[in-house]
């Protein structure tokens, strides 16, 4: 596992706890600054800058992917319902592709969203180290 990668995965634990956004940066930094040096914070922030999405689609699903994937949550759902009620095999093509369309926007948007958190902790140690020490 890389250190992006690994530091992907702290940033989405952190994601899972109920707390602020300012909670969430402030225990990711205690952990970035114990265990990743000054100069792999800087190749990390760098390739996670590449990585974020640009586009109008990876912006929304980033910041509103609960949105996005409710119409495929709900036409999975009716497609079961008919296919239940009506008898008609057809209708269950709806939740097989729905359901997985919904999961898999849901997991983008989970890992954009930790990218993001990430990335604004990078930004904030960086920004921290740049001041200078008040006597």
């Amino acid at each position: 596992m890389s250190q992006l990668e690994r530091l992907i995965s702290l940033a989405e634990d952190e994601l899972a706890v109920y707390s602020t956004d300012a909670r969430k940066i402030e225990r990711l930094r205690r952990k970035i600054g114990i265990s990743v040096s000054a100069a792999q914070q800087k190749e990390v922030k760098q390739e996670l800058l590449e990585l974020m999405p640009q586009g109008f689609w990876g912006k929304l699903i980033e910041e509103q992917r609960q949105t996005v994937a409710l119409p495929f949550w709900g036409i999975a759902g009716l497609g079961l319902l008919l296919g239940i009620s009506l008898r008609q095999p057809v209708d269950f093509l709806a939740p097989a592709i729905g359901i997985p369309l919904a999961i898999n926007i849901q997991k983008w948007g989970w890992n954009l969203q930790a990218k993001r958190i990430l990335l604004k902790t990078l930004t904030e140690i960086e920004a921290i180290t740049k001041q200078p020490v008040k006597e």
